[in-house]
């Protein structure tokens, strides 16, 4: 396999039981970074599959566009600007998988006269692979279908890049190879091969589950995680915690892009505030199989959270059955006494009144339960959480059977984060929606278009 070994080849693919990586696999993971003739700011993505590594890169860039960039017209770029911030956003995810700059970085590019364009693929054997193609690629997704996998491999060099300062320079004169084919899977392996592949086995909770997967050709969330975060951990709960004597990884601290799930409003897993609450207000959604991007310019979306939000995730805490509106009595009588542990044994009677008076006043028709609305009211009176009623929201999805006409580009919407009443608006009850509730319970959407976004 050239200089591509065998270990990075069985971390990104596994081993199949039939010996080899399906040919249509390996074909849909062959695109580069290509934009969107319809949204200069946008990735396309052709077909399912490497959305785990476009929409990551999607939500990087989209943070370089919107906070680093001084044209306020964020959607318009010229095509030295999308050179400029693809290059500086590939940059940016592999100096955050670097585990130490004193490493050095790889990049994965084509060997010397080997990139697709050329007119025959020669043998690398006969080939000097000390310098990469210069040659500028295609700027469409060149599936190269005389390219199999196992040839693809041979013709591959990996070049050692020392500091940041020379990455920074390397990666920008290889912008017509992560434009071309198989761009996305050459940035991949460079993201892989400068984490190190034995880091990654030791963040990785299954090490026998491949980053790709071999029968439907997804990400697994090791590999969006190791792209968001710079760790390929295979949990998207906050910290490390103990199952019968296991520690199994999660996310160390806040991420600049964020990360929800529709599986969450499944209650098949708990998104942390980590991924939940990022430095910017960009979100990447994951569906069953797909990855798209919700985004926002305000950025009070993103800011602390105010006591009546510490409230609701509280109370929210003491809510097992996603009831949302109550909570049993008990659970608010469990919450005081945890609260007031440190004077039960001084003011005991304090303690019996308190629970005297709260549910007095919560539970004044003694059915046991608790409601959301008079909890806030009473333990967090005029609180505001600092978000804006409404302010506009934007949806990426790559794929472009997924977008209107084929056309990748924006879905324009308006958010409505509501209170803990019963909302006077009511939209639709969309996949989309399902998801970003899981951040904001009571949100709705309002979309410029006559259909929803898709997930999917």
């Amino acid at each position: 396999m050239s200089e591509v070994n065998k270990e990075l080849l069985d971390l990104v693919w596994g081993r199949p039981s039939a010996g080899a990586v399906s040919a249509s696999i390996f074909r849909r993971w062959t695109q580069g970074f290509v934009f969107s003739e319809n949204e200069q700011t946008a990735l396309e993505q052709f077909e399912g599959g490497p959305c785990a590594v476009i929409a990551p890169v999607q939500a990087f860039l989209l943070k370089n566009t919107l906070y680093n960039r001084e044209s306020s017209n964020w959607r318009q770029m010229s095509e030295e600007e999308q050179k400029a911030a693809l290059c500086s956003t590939l940059s940016e995810i592999l100096e955050s998988a670097c585990s130490s700059p004193s490493t050095g970085f790889y990049l994965v590019t084509w060997a010397k006269g080997q990139s697709p364009n050329s007119s025959t693929l020669r043998n690398t054997e006969t080939q000097p692979t000390s310098q990469t193609q210069d040659v500028p690629e295609p700027e469409t997704a060149f599936a190269a279908e005389d390219l199999g996998f196992e040839q693809y491999h041979s013709v591959l060099h990996k070049q050692a890049v020392a500091s940041v300062s020379d990455l920074r320079e390397e990666v920008l004169s290889l912008y017509h190879t992560w434009r071309g084919c198989c761009g996305v899977l050459l940035f991949l392996y460079s993201v892989i091969l400068t984490k190190g592949i034995e880091n990654i086995r030791n963040e990785i909770q299954d090490t026998m589950e491949p980053l790709i997967d071999p029968v439907h050709g997804h990400g697994s969330q090791s590999l969006v995680n190791l792209l968001v975060t710079g760790h390929a951990v295979s949990n998207v709960w906050d910290g490390d915690r103990e199952c019968s004597g296991m520690k199994l990884h999660g996310i160390q601290k806040q991420a600049s892009v964020g990360f929800l799930t529709l599986m969450e409003s499944l209650r098949y897993c708990k998104v942390g505030t980590c991924l939940k609450s990022p430095k910017f207000p960009i979100w990447i959604l994951g569906s069953e199989t797909h990855l798209s991007v919700f985004f926002a310019k305000e950025m009070s979306l993103v800011g602390p959270e105010s006591p009546s939000e510490q409230a609701r995730r509280v109370f929210q805490s003491f809510d097992p059955e996603g009831n949302k509106q109550y909570i049993p009595f008990t659970s608010v009588i469990n919450w005081l006494c945890f609260a007031s542990t440190y004077l039960m044994f001084m003011f005991l009677s304090l303690y019996i009144l308190s629970v005297s008076l709260v549910k007095s006043k919560l539970d004044p028709e003694s059915l046991g339960i608790i409601l959301l609305g008079p909890f806030l009211l009473e333990f967090f009176p005029d609180q505001d959480s600092g978000i804006p009623d409404s302010f506009p929201v934007y949806h990426y999805n790559g794929l472009k059977q997924s977008n209107h006409k084929e056309k990748v580009e924006y879905v324009e919407g308006t958010a409505l984060v509501l209170g803990f009443e019963d909302p006077m608006v009511r939209t639709d009850d969309t996949p989309v929606k399902r998801c970003l509730q899981t951040k904001w319970p009571y949100i709705e959407l309002l979309w410029t278009t006559d259909r929803s976004p898709s997930l999917n």
